[in-house]
């Protein structure tokens, strides 16, 4: 087939329901190599401290709703996010996403090899 679509509850969130979701769609999706995965985050809700160096998979976060902030903790530096923003990362840039805001944050994380 040439194409394949998908709801983003097809598969189990990897995040409790209290912090928000976390839906990873490349199986869903079938993508050979490129990664997509809606992530939503409650008030005060984080993503997993982590890097790509392992993958090579650089990432792309785009904000579809609220704010976040990323803490590269490497660098000792914190980039903020509004809605409509996009932040590219490195694989071996090592990052943490927070939701310090007072609304839910919606996001479309974006990864693939380089």
């Amino acid at each position: 087939m040439g194409y394949d679509t998908a709801h983003k509850t097809d598969p189990d969130s990897v995040v409790p329901e209290e912090w928000g979701g976390m839906w990873f769609l490349k199986a869903e999706l079938e993508t050979d190599e490129l990664g997509f995965t809606i992530l939503e985050l409650e008030p005060d809700g984080k993503g997993k401290e982590h890097d790509e160096t392992e993958s090579g998979q650089e990432e792309l976060y785009y904000v579809v709703s609220g704010e976040i902030e990323v803490d590269l903790t490497d660098r000792d530096e914190t980039v903020e996010l509004a809605e409509d923003d996009v932040l590219r990362l490195d694989p071996e840039e090592t990052r943490q996403i927070h939701n310090r805001g007072d609304e839910r944050a919606k996001l479309v994380l974006v990864g693939a090899p380089l």
